[in-house]
């Protein structure tokens, strides 16, 4: 099969009934169409020449077709590009969630195998990718305030090629603002179309035109393709997309349906690794505990990955992120297996409150979580929650948020990300009327941050005298003569010893406790254990 698979069509550039304008839709009365040809419109805005083969669309985006996925076996750089990068750098910038950084560990594997060079030079590099994130309003406001530094770069350095992709790409009114007022970004491209990246480097390249791809649709699933991992950790993709549509949230949108890879797929990669030496695997998908719903030839969920994980020669197996409406007794019994799938579980609630949770759409209700929660710490009485938690969602009242706040204390969760609601244009939420003060929902955060503190630093004081085993992962960034590591609970824990010890499992003992990490020392047995 050819991989350069023609994107999906854009909508025509003028004319007839149902055919769009895109001088409208992004906005600019000065749009004029040179071409058309081979499904790639040809518009010239603003002085600069637009090569645009597809564009998004948040409706298309909603869209749950009931077309087949395909996987692909056979992707590869073609020969003639393979030399595209030699005596040139390149720098990835990645805001976001573990599913971009392992986004960016792909894209970094294409750029090697086409001859270029990493950097963290900006001055060096000859192609600067900025891997963006939409899920909060300020995660775009960085990357707009990104590109305005980048301005001065290209202005230096013409020949440098810019390009903007991830989620934020896949916003119609991103591309949109990039256009009007980035006009000197060389190539847009979005989260389905990543294997694309050589392709869309030899069109800016060559034909010096502002490269639009982004797919409304997602395509289907591409193994083999390369990747760059550093360090003892790593990321592994079991699917990708989400079809829960909470009212807030853009995922479903810029990520797609869900689509599963393979079981034999995942669990040759895993193996791989295994072989390679890898301490740590984090599973990833927006919802993991929906892999393997959309099979119709197997009965294969996720709690039999987790299984199957169980049997892999990895000291180490994480998962993220999970939905709880889709967390069943089946995975809960694997967990309480232990072994190598540790006994941290990131169980977003995002509120304490049933009837937000209702205009959220998150399909459960606080009675409901509460009662996973129970069965959870049943079967692994040692469990270490973490959540997600959004305060001042629109209607939120004192009460509903007082019922999160209790929820909170009751879970007795250890760590969790705290979030003032942030619209996202686009979602059903964005429509509602947001009707609480900004100083109240800070108000709240506060709290809730104060109370998520007290818990943490609860939470690490019982565990001093306690022996645990630290995965070292390097230099700590405050002190280079203390070491950083984590627990099989994802506890941070601060040691002195050599830089030797990187990449070695030490077991210690905890002699000191902070809010957010704990201090430990080495018992003399595990320096023999590391050191060897």
């Amino acid at each position: 099969m050819d991989m350069t698979k023609e994107a999906p069509k854009a909508p025509a550039a003028a004319g007839g009934k149902g055919e769009k304008d895109y001088s409208k839709y992004f906005d600019f009365s000065d749009a004029k169409i040179l071409s058309e040809e081979d499904g790639v419109t040809t518009l010239r805005i603003k002085g600069r020449n637009i090569q645009l083969s597809s564009a998004p669309s948040y409706k298309d985006e909603k869209k749950r077709g009931k077309e087949e996925i395909q996987v692909h076996y056979d992707f590869t750089i073609p020969e003639e590009l393979r030399t595209m990068g030699r005596g040139k750098h390149y720098l990835i910038q990645t805001y976001g969630c573990q599913m971009n950084e392992h986004d960016t560990e792909v894209m970094k594997g294409m750029f090697e195998e086409m001859g270029y060079t990493a950097t963290e030079d900006r001055s060096e590099a000859d192609v600067i990718l900025l891997n963006t994130c939409a899920i909060r309003e300020n995660a775009e406001d960085k990357v707009f305030g990104e590109l305005g530094h980048l301005k001065v770069l290209k202005t230096e350095k013409p020949d440098l090629l810019l390009g903007v992709c991830g989620c934020m790409s896949q916003e119609e009114s991103v591309v949109g603002r990039i256009l009007q007022k980035h006009s000197f970004v060389d190539m847009i491209f979005g989260t389905h179309n990543i294997h694309r990246l050589p392709h869309l480097l030899q069109n800016a390249y060559y034909s010096k035109e502002l490269v639009v791809e982004v797919w409304s649709k997602e395509g289907d699933i591409i193994e083999n393709m390369p990747k760059k991992r550093e360090g003892m950790r790593a990321w592994v993709n079991i699917m990708y997309g989400c079809d829960k549509f909470c009212t807030y949230c853009i995922v479903p949108y810029t990520r797609g349906k869900e689509r599963s890879r393979r079981p034999e797929d995942v669990i040759a990669e895993v193996r791989e690794l295994a072989r390679q030496g890898y301490k740590e695997v984090t599973l990833l998908g927006q919802n993991v505990n929906a892999y393997g719903k959309d099979f119709e030839d197997i009965e294969y969920r996720f709690g039999d990955l987790m299984h199957d994980m169980s049997k892999i020669d990895i000291p180490r197996i994480r998962f993220t992120t999970s939905h709880p409406r889709d967390f069943d007794d089946h995975l809960i019994e694997v967990l309480a297996s232990r072994g190598n799938l540790v006994e941290h579980i990131h169980l977003p609630v995002q509120s304490g409150s049933t009837e937000v949770l209702k205009r959220m759409s998150r399909k459960y209700s606080r009675e409901m979580f509460l009662d996973l929660v129970s069965r959870i710490k049943t079967a692994i009485p040692e469990v270490v929650l973490t959540t997600d938690i959004i305060v001042g969602f629109p209607g939120e009242t004192d009460e509903q948020f007082e019922e999160t706040m209790s929820l909170v204390q009751e879970v007795g969760f250890h760590f969790a990300y705290s979030f003032i609601y942030s619209p996202r244009e686009g979602t059903p939420a964005a429509g509602m009327e947001d009707n609480v003060p900004m100083e109240t929902k800070k108000r709240r955060l506060q709290r809730l941050n104060e109370l998520l503190a007290a818990l943490s630093r609860e939470k690490n004081d019982d565990m001093l005298g306690e022996v645990i085993e630290v995965l070292i992962e390097g230099e700590s960034k405050n002190n280079a003569n203390v070491l950083s590591g984590r627990t099989r609970a994802n506890k941070l824990v601060h040691m002195e010893g050599p830089k030797e010890w990187i990449g070695s499992f030490v077991h210690a003992k905890v002699t000191e406790t902070q809010t957010w990490y704990i201090k430990a020392e080495p018992i003399l047995s595990a320096i023999d254990e590391a050191v060897s």
